[in-house]
């Protein structure tokens, strides 16, 4: 069966193609083809394509929509050096990331007209994302007609998280209008914990854990008995934790004060999306690594930023612990927290009181899914690397095998 993924961000899009068989892989298998685009500006993104077999591609994609650049990375699939399937018909499935599936998606479901104006309706929720992932939903349906699609949600992992955590403390109202924390990077923090209870040779449902997803966005999931009960992120992907280009949690009264000065929502809005964070307290970037590299260039505001980061990480990471009342391993995962050493030495520093002790040795390797805890640590720390085009593979397969079957009945 040829499972295609397509995960569909604000500034890139990913695809793999899976080749699986009658049962799924125990661990996480190397797609045979995987297409990224990185988008420059409106109409310029840069393309590149690599195969199993060694093959790789990269073109600039200049005066193009975001519909025909994903149309003619699709088409690298089937032609040219890059082909690996004869034709887009030899696609048995497709599974895309959704971010935001409100109340009303807690599980991934095969695309229908219904599910397709429910992503729509969502929108004004994730207007960076959901128009993006029903754009490829839309063009999938054109290239292969009825060929089934599952969308999975980003949101549904956090989705039975109690009311406690999931209210905002605003009027009664804000409940029925739907206003609430929903979460996300869902798939990524599911994958972590199951992958987490695999390394570590235990029971998901006995443990606690705090999966840290740092990466451009930034997002904490506490996660207990296989269920995330508590994250970072809320409404919207903006709360929460400081980011590379996202403020995080902001006093509300701050933004209060610059509407009284005539900032408008749509100036406020690119403003704590994409000028804050990282980039915007350093001047500098969002890349963690040009931040440090500035730091030891004697950069001030870069080591304000990353002491902001890592103060609001730890402090965040210590509200987790208390939800689950207590932890028995913190994962890391995403380019930050799979790639930076000292951002997980700082965590450990911090968690001593613990017992918990990183080493030293295994932080600077940090291998891929494994744990950098020295033997008599209390807490595990794990670094996984995170598989999120897998983890909806993994949906898209058993989604479509629960319709054949129903069928046949």
């Amino acid at each position: 069966m040829n499972i295609l993924v397509l995960n569909a961000g604000s500034s890139s899009q990913k695809s793999e193609l899976y080749t699986l068989g009658e049962t799924l892989p125990s661990e996480p298998p190397t797609p045979i083809w995987s297409a990224q685009l990185d988008w420059q500006d409106a109409d310029a993104a840069h393309l590149t394509v690599e195969t199993a077999r060694g093959d790789r591609l990269e073109q600039e994609l200049t005066d193009i929509s975001r519909s025909s650049a994903l149309s003619q990375l699709l088409s690298t699939l089937w032609q040219g050096p890059t082909q690996m399937i004869p034709n887009p018909q030899s696609i048995d499935g497709v599974g895309h990331r959704v971010v935001h599936g409100g109340q009303d998606y807690r599980a991934s479901v095969i695309v229908t007209p219904e599910v397709k104006a429910a992503i729509a309706r969502l929108s004004n929720l994730a207007p960076n994302h959901n128009p993006a992932n029903l754009e490829g939903i839309e063009l999938m349906e054109q290239l292969l007609g009825d060929t089934p699609q599952v969308a999975v949600f980003d949101t549904a992992f956090h989705s039975q998280i109690p009311a406690a955590a999931a209210t905002y403390p605003g009027p009664y109202d804000w409940i029925e209008q739907d206003i609430r924390r929903y979460g996300f990077h869902g798939i990524s923090h599911q994958y972590c914990a199951h992958r987490a209870a695999q390394l570590l040779k235990r029971d998901l449902n006995e443990l606690r854990l705090v999966v840290c997803h740092l990466g451009n966005g930034c997002s904490l999931s506490a996660v207990k008995g296989g269920r995330s009960i508590d994250t970072t992120m809320g409404f919207t992907p903006l709360d929460g934790l400081m980011m590379g280009t996202r403020s995080g949690s902001v006093d509300p009264g701050i933004l209060i004060h610059l509407m009284r000065q005539g900032y408008t929502a749509d100036q406020l809005d690119p403003l704590l999306n994409k000028g804050s964070g990282l980039k915007g307290i350093s001047g500098l970037s969002h890349d963690w690594r040009q931040i440090e590299q500035a730091i030891s260039e004697g950069h001030d505001r870069a080591k304000l930023a990353r002491d902001m980061y890592l103060h609001r990480l730890k402090a965040s990471i210590g509200a987790m612990i208390m939800s689950l009342g207590g932890v028995d391993a913190i994962v890391f995962t995403a380019g930050i927290g799979e790639h930076a050493a000292s951002v997980r030495a700082a965590v450990g520093e911090s968690l001593a009181f613990l017992d918990a002790q990183i080493d030293t040795t295994k932080n600077q390797a940090a291998p891929v899914d494994s744990d950098i805890a020295t033997v008599d640590s209390t807490v595990r720390m794990l670094v996984i690397q995170t598989q999120e085009d897998w983890a909806i593979a993994q949906d898209c397969w058993h989604a479509i095998g629960q319709k054949a079957h129903g069928s046949r009945r």
